[in-house]
């Protein structure tokens, strides 16, 4: 072989040769239709997370992120037609953001063998890795919420409830109707009366609903709702008077969205969270810099702090660590989607790394593996007050009741297994 000949096919073979891809995250996001105030600042944390790392450090391991976002409008055949066209880009893990959505998802995305991260939402049995291989909801779910609210609830009646009335508000939806076993679980172990009010989409109308809670009388209420449903059913309880110190909402019910809109009226309600609230934290002098003063910001930058914002930012964060975790287990920075869920099973988040990552204290620690897709299913709680404009957590993020979740999540799970003849995945 001549040197000219040699040359070319060197040339040829360097060409042909795989080159290092960027790292795929499909944003599942919706900034239009009635849910687009809440898809918003969580789509723009989520996208700027991953802009910052490649701004500052290069991408993850080396390997620049790269954030595929596809509008579903929060509906579920969008969705399921944004993951369609989506997949084949390389995607390492799809965030719904949407309980519909993550339905579908769970048979498509395990038979591609794509993992789905529904963190805080989805089916929430899918903590059983065993069952769900490609499906996790860490670090808690709708159950360990209506646990966390309950609990909280014990505390501040001196341990008991029995007698109380409780009545849910939730979105007439898979979404919202997920709590509902649970609730009725713990009812009959602490002795509390479960009222359930359904809301249906979008929740712009609940005049009745709330002259019901107002005939009935119930000592707390409990909210499942998203998007207009939340502040309008705020709203509705300032007018008939409802104490807000009594009225507690899941954490998709908890963002300023949410309370602004009633005014001083709100000040005092609560909400239940997973993560930290405010923007006092060391990462997002790194936002600032790296992304906000570049110009680069997925959004307007008015979003950073807010608590939608901070839990897409959240959520970036954990796809990014899974990644890390998955290019030592494999000694490649070039990952797989298998790869990144195995980084995810085995990922770990202690205090010592948020703090290494500019988020001392955002959240809780908790620790992933094949038999626990869904982490420690520790919660805290959150206030709002009008007169300063934030929410503080009024909570340490505490455990949840497993003696009444883990036999549902059992149960829930092994009926799925049935149905789709799925062997155990773990052991």
């Amino acid at each position: 072989m001549n040197m000219k000949l040699a040359t070319w096919a060197t040339a040829a073979m360097m060409a042909a040769s795989p080159v290092m891809a960027d790292l795929v995250f499909p944003s599942l996001s919706y900034r239009t239709g009635p849910y687009a105030a809440g898809g918003i600042p969580f789509a723009d944390g989520y996208a700027d997370y991953f802009t910052m790392l490649n701004e500052r450090d290069g991408g993850i391991g080396g390997v620049p992120a790269r954030v595929l976002e596809c509008e579903t409008g929060y509906n579920t055949e969008k969705g399921v037609e944004c993951y369609e066209s989506t997949k084949g880009e390389g995607a390492l893990v799809y965030q719904p953001l949407s309980t519909g959505i993550t339905y579908q998802l769970i048979p498509k995305a395990t038979a591609d063998g794509i993992p789905v991260h529904s963190m805080g939402y989805g089916r929430t049995s899918a903590k059983n890795g065993n069952v769900f291989s490609h499906v996790f909801n860490y670090p808690a779910n709708y159950w360990d919420g209506a646990s966390g609210a309950i609990n909280y609830l014990l505390e501040a009646n001196g341990g008991d409830i029995s007698g109380k009335k409780i009545a849910l508000v939730y979105h007439n939806s898979a979404y919202g109707k997920e709590p509902i076993r649970t609730l009725q679980g713990l009812a009959e172990k602490h002795g509390f009366e479960l009222m359930e009010v359904a809301v249906d989409h979008p929740g712009q109308e609940q005049k009745s609903q709330w002259l019901q809670i107002r005939r009935e009388r119930p000592d707390n209420v409990l909210m499942w709702g998203w998007g207009v449903m939340n502040q309008v059913a705020i709203q509705e309880a300032a007018n008939i008077r409802f104490p807000m110190e009594n009225f507690i909402g899941i954490w998709w019910s908890g963002s300023e969205n949410d309370v602004l809109p009633a005014g001083d009226a709100a000040t005092g309600y609560k909400a239940l969270t997973f993560h930290g609230v405010g923007a006092d934290f060391p990462v997002f002098e790194d936002i600032a810099t790296h992304v906000v003063d570049k110009g680069l910001a997925a959004g307007s930058g008015d979003q950073i702090g807010t608590v939608l914002y901070n839990r897409g930012l959240y959520a970036a964060m954990l796809a990014a660590e899974a990644v890390k975790t998955a290019q030592a287990i494999h000694g490649t920075a070039d990952i797989t989607p298998a790869m990144m869920r195995d980084g995810m099973e085995a990922l770990e988040i202690t205090e010592a790394k948020m703090a290494e990552l500019g988020l001392p204290n955002f959240g809780p620690e908790f620790s992933v593996s094949c038999e626990n897709h869904g982490g420690d299913a520790l919660v805290g709680v959150t206030q709002w007050d009008a007169s300063a404009q934030s929410w503080s957590l009024i909570s340490d993020f505490k455990p949840t009741d497993g003696d009444i979740i883990g036999p549902l999540i059992e149960e829930d799970s092994a009926a799925y297994a049935n149905e789709n003849g799925i062997e155990p995945n773990c052991g």
